[in-house]
Protein backbone atom coordinates (compact mmCIF):
# COMPACT_ATOMS: atom_id res chain seq x y z
CA UNK A 1 0.00 0.00 0.00
CA UNK A 2 3.50 2.46 -0.43
CA UNK A 3 1.67 3.33 -3.62
CA UNK A 4 -1.43 4.88 -1.85
CA UNK A 5 -1.88 7.93 0.40
CA UNK A 6 -4.20 9.30 2.96
CA UNK A 7 -3.57 13.06 2.97
CA UNK A 8 -5.55 15.62 5.15
CA UNK A 9 -6.80 18.91 4.97
CA UNK A 10 -6.00 21.84 7.25
CA UNK A 11 -8.29 25.23 8.30
CA UNK A 12 -10.55 26.84 5.92
CA UNK A 13 -12.42 23.40 4.60
CA UNK A 14 -15.15 23.59 7.42
CA UNK A 15 -18.93 24.06 6.66
CA UNK A 16 -22.08 23.95 8.50
CA UNK A 17 -22.84 19.67 8.01
CA UNK A 18 -19.96 18.48 7.27
CA UNK A 19 -19.78 14.80 8.75
CA UNK A 20 -23.04 14.69 8.87
CA UNK A 21 -24.37 12.27 6.49
CA UNK A 22 -21.33 9.91 7.10
CA UNK A 23 -22.04 9.94 10.91
CA UNK A 24 -26.07 9.04 10.11
CA UNK A 25 -25.60 6.53 8.49
CA UNK A 26 -21.86 4.62 9.92
CA UNK A 27 -21.28 4.07 13.78
CA UNK A 28 -17.68 4.15 13.20
CA UNK A 29 -18.35 7.74 12.36
CA UNK A 30 -20.89 8.78 14.99
CA UNK A 31 -18.49 7.14 17.69
CA UNK A 32 -15.59 9.58 17.10
CA UNK A 33 -17.98 12.44 17.22
CA UNK A 34 -19.02 11.01 20.63
CA UNK A 35 -15.65 10.58 21.77
CA UNK A 36 -15.22 14.49 20.41
CA UNK A 37 -18.23 15.65 22.47
CA UNK A 38 -16.86 13.97 25.55
CA UNK A 39 -13.68 15.14 25.47
CA UNK A 40 -14.13 18.49 24.32
CA UNK A 41 -17.24 19.17 26.90
CA UNK A 42 -19.72 20.49 24.60
CA UNK A 43 -21.34 19.45 21.72
CA UNK A 44 -18.96 19.45 18.69
CA UNK A 45 -20.72 17.00 16.71
CA UNK A 46 -23.76 19.98 16.98
CA UNK A 47 -21.67 22.66 16.05
CA UNK A 48 -20.06 20.56 12.97
CA UNK A 49 -23.67 19.21 11.82
CA UNK A 50 -25.57 22.46 12.70
CA UNK A 51 -23.32 25.38 13.37
CA UNK A 52 -23.90 28.71 14.17
CA UNK A 53 -21.25 29.41 10.91
CA UNK A 54 -20.05 32.22 13.45
CA UNK A 55 -18.80 29.69 15.81
CA UNK A 56 -17.88 27.09 13.67
CA UNK A 57 -15.62 29.67 11.82
CA UNK A 58 -13.53 30.84 14.67
CA UNK A 59 -9.80 28.92 14.44
CA UNK A 60 -10.77 27.47 17.99
CA UNK A 61 -13.33 25.84 17.22
CA UNK A 62 -12.72 24.98 13.09
CA UNK A 63 -9.40 23.42 14.29
CA UNK A 64 -10.98 20.64 16.52
CA UNK A 65 -13.97 20.46 14.32
CA UNK A 66 -12.22 19.49 10.81
CA UNK A 67 -9.75 17.64 12.60
CA UNK A 68 -12.78 15.31 14.16
CA UNK A 69 -14.75 15.28 11.04
CA UNK A 70 -11.20 13.57 9.18
CA UNK A 71 -10.77 10.89 11.95
CA UNK A 72 -14.78 10.45 11.27
CA UNK A 73 -13.96 9.44 7.63
CA UNK A 74 -11.22 7.91 8.01
CA UNK A 75 -12.88 5.80 10.02
CA UNK A 76 -15.42 5.18 7.35
CA UNK A 77 -12.89 4.18 4.88
CA UNK A 78 -11.07 1.78 7.10
CA UNK A 79 -13.93 0.10 7.70
CA UNK A 80 -14.02 -1.16 3.67
CA UNK A 81 -10.02 -2.02 3.89
CA UNK A 82 -8.74 0.52 2.59
CA UNK A 83 -5.35 1.36 3.85
CA UNK A 84 -2.36 3.53 3.04
CA UNK A 85 1.26 3.10 3.26
CA UNK A 86 2.11 6.89 3.35
CA UNK A 87 0.06 10.12 5.03
CA UNK A 88 0.52 13.72 5.37
CA UNK A 89 -1.65 16.58 6.10
CA UNK A 90 -1.79 20.46 5.24
CA UNK A 91 -1.23 22.33 8.04
CA UNK A 92 -3.71 21.04 10.99
CA UNK A 93 -4.26 18.19 8.86
CA UNK A 94 -0.66 16.57 9.75
CA UNK A 95 -2.46 16.05 13.09
CA UNK A 96 -5.08 13.94 11.62
CA UNK A 97 -2.47 12.19 9.62
CA UNK A 98 -0.32 11.62 12.98
CA UNK A 99 -3.34 10.05 14.56
CA UNK A 100 -3.37 7.80 11.47
CA UNK A 101 0.19 7.02 11.84
CA UNK A 102 0.24 5.72 15.48
CA UNK A 103 1.78 9.13 16.49
CA UNK A 104 -0.39 10.91 18.31
CA UNK A 105 -3.39 9.81 20.20
CA UNK A 106 -7.18 11.07 18.69
CA UNK A 107 -8.30 11.72 22.63
CA UNK A 108 -5.20 13.39 22.81
CA UNK A 109 -5.21 15.96 19.07
CA UNK A 110 -9.07 17.61 20.06
CA UNK A 111 -8.04 19.46 22.97
CA UNK A 112 -4.33 19.60 21.59
CA UNK A 113 -5.78 21.62 18.15
CA UNK A 114 -7.88 23.61 19.93
CA UNK A 115 -5.36 25.27 21.66
CA UNK A 116 -3.30 25.29 18.80
CA UNK A 117 -5.77 27.14 17.36
CA UNK A 118 -6.32 29.57 20.26
CA UNK A 119 -2.38 30.27 20.49
CA UNK A 120 -2.14 31.35 16.52
CA UNK A 121 -5.25 33.54 16.58
CA UNK A 122 -3.81 35.45 19.47
CA UNK A 123 -0.31 35.49 18.29
CA UNK A 124 -0.59 38.83 16.49
CA UNK A 125 -3.25 41.35 17.24
CA UNK A 126 -6.67 40.69 15.53
CA UNK A 127 -6.58 43.56 12.50
CA UNK A 128 -2.77 44.04 12.14
CA UNK A 129 -1.81 40.54 9.71
CA UNK A 130 -3.14 39.67 6.85
CA UNK A 131 -2.40 36.81 4.00
CA UNK A 132 -2.46 37.04 0.65
CA UNK A 133 -2.54 34.50 -2.54
CA UNK A 134 -0.80 34.64 -5.65
CA UNK A 135 -1.21 32.44 -9.06
CA UNK A 136 0.51 32.48 -11.69
CA UNK A 137 3.94 33.42 -10.59
CA UNK A 138 7.31 31.04 -10.13
CA UNK A 139 8.90 30.42 -6.67
CA UNK A 140 11.39 33.03 -7.38
CA UNK A 141 9.36 35.45 -9.06
CA UNK A 142 7.25 35.30 -5.55
CA UNK A 143 10.51 34.92 -3.57
CA UNK A 144 11.65 38.55 -5.16
CA UNK A 145 8.17 40.40 -4.25
CA UNK A 146 8.13 39.34 -1.05
CA UNK A 147 12.05 40.78 -0.90
CA UNK A 148 11.12 44.32 -3.02
CA UNK A 149 7.88 44.69 -0.28
CA UNK A 150 9.74 43.94 3.56
CA UNK A 151 11.28 47.61 3.97
CA UNK A 152 7.26 48.07 4.99
CA UNK A 153 7.41 45.42 7.38
CA UNK A 154 7.74 41.81 7.91
CA UNK A 155 6.19 39.59 5.26
CA UNK A 156 7.34 35.83 4.18
CA UNK A 157 6.15 33.42 2.16
CA UNK A 158 4.00 30.72 4.44
CA UNK A 159 2.20 28.43 1.76
CA UNK A 160 3.93 26.58 -0.89
CA UNK A 161 0.63 25.11 -2.21
CA UNK A 162 1.32 23.67 -5.48
CA UNK A 163 3.35 24.89 -9.00
CA UNK A 164 2.04 28.49 -9.36
CA UNK A 165 0.35 29.02 -6.27
CA UNK A 166 2.02 30.86 -3.21
CA UNK A 167 0.96 32.79 -0.19
CA UNK A 168 2.64 35.23 1.36
CA UNK A 169 1.84 36.37 4.97
CA UNK A 170 2.77 39.64 7.24
CA UNK A 171 1.97 42.52 8.72
CA UNK A 172 -0.40 44.77 6.90
CA UNK A 173 1.62 47.08 4.68
CA UNK A 174 4.07 45.26 3.60
CA UNK A 175 1.08 42.49 2.22
CA UNK A 176 -1.18 44.85 0.31
CA UNK A 177 2.22 46.20 -0.95
CA UNK A 178 2.97 42.89 -2.03
CA UNK A 179 -0.48 42.03 -3.84
CA UNK A 180 -0.35 45.13 -5.96
CA UNK A 181 3.04 44.21 -7.25
CA UNK A 182 2.13 40.76 -7.77
CA UNK A 183 -0.74 41.93 -10.14
CA UNK A 184 1.63 44.62 -11.81
CA UNK A 185 4.54 41.77 -12.15
CA UNK A 186 1.64 39.33 -13.79
CA UNK A 187 0.54 37.35 -11.62
CA UNK A 188 -2.98 35.49 -12.58
CA UNK A 189 -4.37 36.56 -9.93
CA UNK A 190 -3.69 38.12 -5.87
CA UNK A 191 -5.88 38.51 -3.00
CA UNK A 192 -6.56 38.58 0.61
CA UNK A 193 -7.26 35.34 2.27
CA UNK A 194 -9.98 35.93 4.91
CA UNK A 195 -8.26 34.63 7.88
CA UNK A 196 -7.54 36.24 11.55
CA UNK A 197 -3.95 36.54 11.08
CA UNK A 198 -0.88 35.77 9.54
CA UNK A 199 -0.46 32.25 10.43
CA UNK A 200 2.89 30.31 8.92
CA UNK A 201 5.38 33.15 9.59
CA UNK A 202 8.06 34.36 12.16
CA UNK A 203 5.59 36.49 13.55
CA UNK A 204 3.89 33.25 15.51
CA UNK A 205 7.24 32.37 16.76
CA UNK A 206 6.32 32.81 20.99
CA UNK A 207 3.23 30.88 19.85
CA UNK A 208 5.06 27.68 18.72
CA UNK A 209 7.30 27.21 21.40
CA UNK A 210 3.63 27.90 23.79
CA UNK A 211 2.61 24.61 21.66
CA UNK A 212 5.65 23.01 22.22
CA UNK A 213 4.66 23.08 26.14
CA UNK A 214 1.60 21.42 25.15
CA UNK A 215 2.93 18.58 23.22
CA UNK A 216 5.46 18.24 26.06
CA UNK A 217 1.72 16.80 28.25
CA UNK A 218 1.26 14.36 25.94
CA UNK A 219 2.49 11.09 24.36
CA UNK A 220 3.94 11.37 20.73
CA UNK A 221 5.61 8.36 19.26
CA UNK A 222 7.59 8.14 16.12
CA UNK A 223 5.23 7.24 12.91
CA UNK A 224 4.32 3.42 12.49
CA UNK A 225 4.04 4.62 8.71
CA UNK A 226 5.45 6.56 5.97
CA UNK A 227 4.56 10.13 7.20
CA UNK A 228 5.72 13.41 5.39
CA UNK A 229 6.26 16.60 7.08
CA UNK A 230 5.37 19.94 6.59
CA UNK A 231 7.80 21.34 7.42
CA UNK A 232 10.98 19.80 5.45
CA UNK A 233 8.42 18.67 2.92
CA UNK A 234 10.79 15.44 2.96
CA UNK A 235 9.76 11.91 4.20
CA UNK A 236 9.96 11.27 8.32
CA UNK A 237 13.26 10.30 9.38
CA UNK A 238 12.87 8.87 13.02
CA UNK A 239 17.00 8.66 12.92
CA UNK A 240 17.19 12.53 12.48
CA UNK A 241 13.92 14.17 13.03
CA UNK A 242 12.01 15.01 16.18
CA UNK A 243 8.38 15.13 15.83
CA UNK A 244 7.46 17.55 18.84
CA UNK A 245 10.00 19.65 17.30
CA UNK A 246 8.57 19.94 14.01
CA UNK A 247 5.15 20.58 14.94
CA UNK A 248 7.02 23.48 17.19
CA UNK A 249 8.32 25.25 14.12
CA UNK A 250 5.20 24.20 11.67
CA UNK A 251 3.29 27.16 13.66
CA UNK A 252 5.59 29.48 12.60
CA UNK A 253 7.32 27.76 9.04
CA UNK A 254 5.56 27.51 5.94
CA UNK A 255 3.49 25.07 4.55
CA UNK A 256 5.80 23.03 2.18
CA UNK A 257 2.77 21.27 0.18
CA UNK A 258 4.39 21.48 -3.18
CA UNK A 259 7.99 19.68 -1.66
CA UNK A 260 5.66 17.42 0.31
CA UNK A 261 3.94 15.89 -2.82
CA UNK A 262 7.18 16.18 -4.89
CA UNK A 263 8.30 13.81 -2.65
CA UNK A 264 5.60 11.32 -2.78
CA UNK A 265 5.44 11.17 -6.11
CA UNK A 266 8.74 10.40 -6.37
CA UNK A 267 8.79 7.63 -4.20
CA UNK A 268 5.78 6.07 -6.43
CA UNK A 269 2.48 7.33 -4.59
CA UNK A 270 0.23 7.40 -7.48
CA UNK A 271 -3.19 7.40 -5.55
CA UNK A 272 -3.83 10.03 -2.90
CA UNK A 273 -7.16 10.15 -0.98
CA UNK A 274 -8.30 13.10 0.48
CA UNK A 275 -10.19 12.96 3.82
CA UNK A 276 -12.25 15.92 4.85
CA UNK A 277 -14.65 17.91 4.31
CA UNK A 278 -13.74 19.36 1.39
CA UNK A 279 -11.81 18.80 -1.88
CA UNK A 280 -9.27 21.69 -1.40
CA UNK A 281 -6.12 19.14 -1.19
CA UNK A 282 -6.81 17.13 -3.94
CA UNK A 283 -7.09 20.15 -6.79
CA UNK A 284 -3.94 20.80 -5.38
CA UNK A 285 -2.64 17.12 -6.01
CA UNK A 286 -3.45 17.28 -9.39
CA UNK A 287 -1.66 20.32 -10.11
CA UNK A 288 1.30 19.18 -8.31
CA UNK A 289 0.80 15.95 -10.57
CA UNK A 290 0.60 17.41 -13.71
CA UNK A 291 4.54 19.15 -12.92
CA UNK A 292 5.53 15.44 -12.95
CA UNK A 293 3.84 14.15 -16.07
CA UNK A 294 2.49 11.53 -13.79
CA UNK A 295 -1.30 9.99 -14.06
CA UNK A 296 -2.43 9.72 -10.49
CA UNK A 297 -5.53 8.97 -9.11
CA UNK A 298 -6.61 12.24 -6.53
CA UNK A 299 -9.74 11.32 -4.65
CA UNK A 300 -11.93 13.05 -2.11
CA UNK A 301 -13.88 11.79 0.47
CA UNK A 302 -16.64 13.90 2.69
CA UNK A 303 -20.19 12.49 2.47
CA UNK A 304 -21.90 9.75 1.58
CA UNK A 305 -21.48 10.31 -2.58
CA UNK A 306 -18.05 10.63 -2.41
CA UNK A 307 -17.47 7.72 -0.30
CA UNK A 308 -19.25 5.40 -2.80
CA UNK A 309 -17.17 6.90 -5.71
CA UNK A 310 -13.72 5.74 -3.90
CA UNK A 311 -15.33 2.21 -3.41
CA UNK A 312 -15.58 2.37 -7.18
CA UNK A 313 -12.48 3.77 -7.84
CA UNK A 314 -10.66 1.42 -5.65
CA UNK A 315 -12.84 -1.75 -6.55
CA UNK A 316 -9.95 -3.68 -7.76
CA UNK A 317 -8.05 -3.32 -5.01
CA UNK A 318 -10.56 -3.85 -2.55
CA UNK A 319 -11.24 -7.81 -3.89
Amino acid sequence: MNNIAFVFPGQGTHYVGMGLELAKRYKEAADVYEQANEIMGFDLAKMCFEGPEEELVKTENSQPTIHTTSIAILKVVEKYGIKAGVTAGFSLGQYSALVYAGALKFEDTVKLVKTRGMLMQNAVPLGMGKMCWITGLSREQVLQIVEDSKHLGHIEPSNFNCPGQIIVAGYNAPVEYAQKLALERGAKGADFLRVSGPFHTRLLYEAGFKLREELDKIEVKNPQIQYVDNVTGKYFDPEKDDLKELLKEHVYKAVMWEDSMDSMLEAGVDTFIELGSKNVLTNLNIRCAQKHNKEVRCINVRDIETLEALLRNMEKELK
